[in-house]
């Protein structure tokens, strides 16, 4: 399957906002957006004309980026959310925050999407008791997120279990640190949801 792997700070300087996608680093004063907050190339830091589609566009590519979702898949959940009831961005949101790699970033036990889509790829959870290692795998109400016995000891869960609490969980989830395990309470409301994208434009841009 096609992936990016292309520097993840060039994402966030040409959105020209943090994306925090490398966990911890982007929040230390090495993050390169800190010294260059404008977009790459020998024109980044030229003046771009604003138009309408630029908008649409770029809040399309943030979302996607912030997800670690390529357009194929994201125009996928744009269709399926126009088919569900309630407004199609919110319900675009919902599906993408329900994302399993998501979920485990979320609930603090990684310290990045991308970090969380490796573990879960490895094989080191279980949703309702039953393996899954497929990030895009997309949790629903109720459901018991629980890392693999073998796998509690690993250095990347330590430190999870170390850092417990350092991170604002969402009200959707109640991680057990002592457990290692994730409850899902509901799927998320807009309210809750908060990564900065302005959604509306994101279904603008589809629904020309």
């Amino acid at each position: 399957m096609a992936r990016y792997t292309g520097a993840d700070c060039k994402r966030c300087r040409r959105e020209k906002m943090k994306l925090f996608l490398k966990g911890s680093k982007c929040d230390g004063p090495k993050c390169p957006f800190e010294s260059r907050p404008f977009p790459p190339g020998q024109h980044g830091r030229g003046r771009t004309k604003e138009t309408e589609y630029l908008l649409q566009h770029r809040e399309k590519q943030k979302a996607r980026r912030v997800y670690g979702v390529l357009e194929k898949q994201f125009r996928g959940y744009y269709e399926e959310a126009v088919t569900k009831p309630g407004k199609t961005g919110e319900v675009l949101l919902q599906i993408l925050e329900s994302r399993l790699d998501n979920v485990v970033y979320r609930a603090g036990l990684a310290q990045s999407r991308d970090m969380a889509r490796q573990l879960v790829k490895h094989g080191h959870f279980l949703v309702n008791g039953v393996k899954v290692d497929i990030p895009s795998y997309r949790v629903k109400e109720h459901d018991i997120v629980t890392t693999r016995e073998k796998s509690k000891e690993m250095t990347p869960f330590v430190v999870a279990q170390a850092q417990a609490g350092s991170r604002t969980v969402p009200a959707w989830l109640e991680p057990i640190p002592s457990e290692f395990k994730i409850l899902v309470h509901s799927l998320p409301a807009r309210a809750v949801i908060d990564t900065q994208v302005q959604e509306q434009l994101i279904v603008e841009l589809y629904s020309k």
